[in-house]
């Protein structure tokens, strides 16, 4: 439901979240939580969608992302898969770095896709505005933000005058200069990487085969970034030079002059926007603070070098939303959202560590200083693993994962887990639609289930979780027989005969036998903190067996 005027609104109403700002970060968020049957309140201070590009990238987990938010089949007709490498040229047009961007990732996506950021908010918006539980409110801006141990209060201004909106959350969804971040009493780490870029989007008027679809010309005379906006779409940006202001650069006039040497012309192309943009790498170091909390840009931003910063946002959505879910609930105590920082801030700065390792490799001005770079990286062969330099691993930080018994991490937690397409009762699909998505519990066949008791079968119904055992071939009526070169042998070659798969896809912790699935559990329980005080679990609801849903 879409609001446009402030004082058809009640503002007596409580609800159970409030997200300020609405473009895709908010989308997903509205989505998932309206999804999950909680009554959520968009507030978005522009009364009409922005209707021209920004973001252009996702990767494979982001879709499977919009898999688990019901959008899947929309998603994929406003996107354009990458069908090739994306690769990285010196001045003579040797390759530096050729990054495979071709097939299926691990999450049973397209590796990487390219989209026109309005067709996808468009897709968002829709979708998230269906469901019965999410209001949205368009030219509502937010002036006011107080918090108490009970909920906030945001104070609004909308076409109607002045008004008011309560909710038990606030999540500041509201970009680089957010409004709910400077409610907040939090810190920012910047690590002082600025640079100028003027971003040209472009409607090429024939249909033309580029390839590689995605490359970053690295000469130093003009370093030069060349990828798809979407279907039917191109992007061209061009790095600011020493000797230019940004006013001299963001016109009309430079664009088309910048764009002539690759033969784009107004007979041939329509100039859709011009804009300069100062790439930043920073994040904020508490992103929950009571009840309110941030996401996307309002919580990090990045040079767009490596494509992940939209795709971090919707990371953010994902976890918050099934912790949020619990805690709106009653079903697990509400400290659970401090591992919202903690997780998300340690993958996050992967993310901005390897797009400033690729924007160092681009953003060189000096010719001698180019030079080298280039004869480091040729000898290389291209490869990123050796020509770029290290980054942190894109895990997540300590939070809602196993530990060892000494107290230290347990191995491969924290890691995006793949999605494989398995076969139940003779349909075959990938796992998350096989099961609707939250907590699955993978066992290699059913013989580990055996030790769950009681307690964990009543927990793990409380919190909606999926029992799959595997099997390798003819699996019995409840069993899911597993993909070739899928979960099994993973598991098996680690010595693991259960795993559980938290429902933004990152693995919590395995087990390496039947007893052990009984104690993973159980820490799963301990750590969620369940069940939460003064509440009544001795009426379980169904635990999830397979293929129930």
């Amino acid at each position: 439901m879409t609001e446009v005027s402030s004082h058809v609104h009640d503002s007596s109403r409580v609800h159970d979240v409030a997200i300020v700002g609405f473009g895709p970060i908010g989308q997903m968020l509205a989505l998932l939580l309206g999804r999950a049957g909680h009554d959520v309140i968009a507030l978005e201070r522009w009364p009409n969608a922005y209707d021209l590009p920004r973001a252009v990238h996702f990767d494979h987990e982001i879709g499977r992302i919009f898999q688990s938010a019901g959008v899947a089949e929309e998603v994929r007709t406003v996107t354009d898969p990458v069908p090739d490498h994306y690769e990285w040229r010196n001045a003579a047009g040797e390759p530096l770095v050729r990054i495979d961007w071709s097939g299926n990732g691990p999450s049973g996506w397209p590796t990487a896709n390219f989209f026109s950021q309005p067709r996808l908010e468009a897709v968002l918006a829709e979708a998230a505005e269906k469901q019965p539980t999410v209001t949205v409110r368009r030219g509502c801006q937010v002036v006011d933000v107080q918090a108490d141990a009970d909920g906030v209060r945001l104070s609004v201004s909308g076409a109607d005058g002045p008004g008011a909106v309560r909710a038990r959350y606030v999540i500041g969804a509201d970009g680089a200069n957010s409004f709910v971040r400077s409610a907040m009493d939090t810190s920012v780490t910047d690590l002082g990487f600025f640079y100028d870029w003027l971003i040209v989007d472009t409607v090429p008027h024939e249909e033309e085969t580029w390839s590689p679809m995605n490359w970053q010309l690295c000469d130093p005379e003009r370093p030069t970034t060349i990828v798809s906006g979407g279907p039917g779409r191109r992007r061209w940006e061009f790095l600011r030079l020493a000797h230019e202001s940004v006013d001299e650069l963001n016109t009309e006039e430079t664009a088309w002059r910048l764009l002539e040497p690759w033969e784009r012309t107004p007979e041939n192309t329509t100039l859709e926007r011009h804009v300069v943009y100062t790439f930043q790498a920073r994040w904020v170091d508490t992103w929950r603070e009571g009840r309110l909390l941030l996401a996307g840009d309002a919580a990090h931003q990045m040079p767009p070098f490596a494509g992940q910063g939209m795709c971090s946002g919707m990371r953010d959505a994902a976890n918050l939303a099934w912790k949020l879910d619990l805690v709106l609930t009653g079903r697990v105590h509400e400290d659970l959202l401090d591992t919202y920082t903690s997780e998300r801030s340690e993958h996050v700065q992967h993310a901005i560590g390897m797009s400033m390792a690729l924007g160092r490799v681009i953003c060189v001005l000096d010719a001698d200083e180019a030079a080298a770079r280039d004869e480091r990286m040729i000898a290389a062969g291209a490869d990123p693993e050796r020509a770029l330099p290290p980054t942190p691993p894109p895990v997540l930080g300590d939070g809602v994962l196993q530990r060892a018994a000494d107290g230290t991490r347990a191995a491969d937690v924290g890691h995006l887990t793949p999605q494989f397409r398995l076969t139940h009762r003779g349909h075959t699909a990938l796992l998350d639609d096989l099961t609707g998505g939250g907590f699955t519990v993978l066992t290699d066949g059913d013989a580990p289930l055996k030790a769950l008791d009681e307690t964990d079968r009543t927990f793990l119904s409380d919190i909606g979780a999926h029992l799959v055992p595997l099997y390798e071939t003819a699996a019995p009526e409840d069993g899911y027989t597993d993909a070739p070169g899928g979960y099994l042998p993973h598991m098996r070659e680690h010595g693991h005969v259960a795993a559980v798969i938290r429902p933004d896809f990152y693995l919590f912790g395995a087990a390496a036998d039947d007893a052990g699935l009984h104690g993973l559990v159980g820490q799963l329980r301990a750590l969620l903190r369940w069940p939460a005080a003064d509440r009544d679990t001795q009426a379980p609801g169904k635990l999830i067996a397979a293929g129930e849903q």
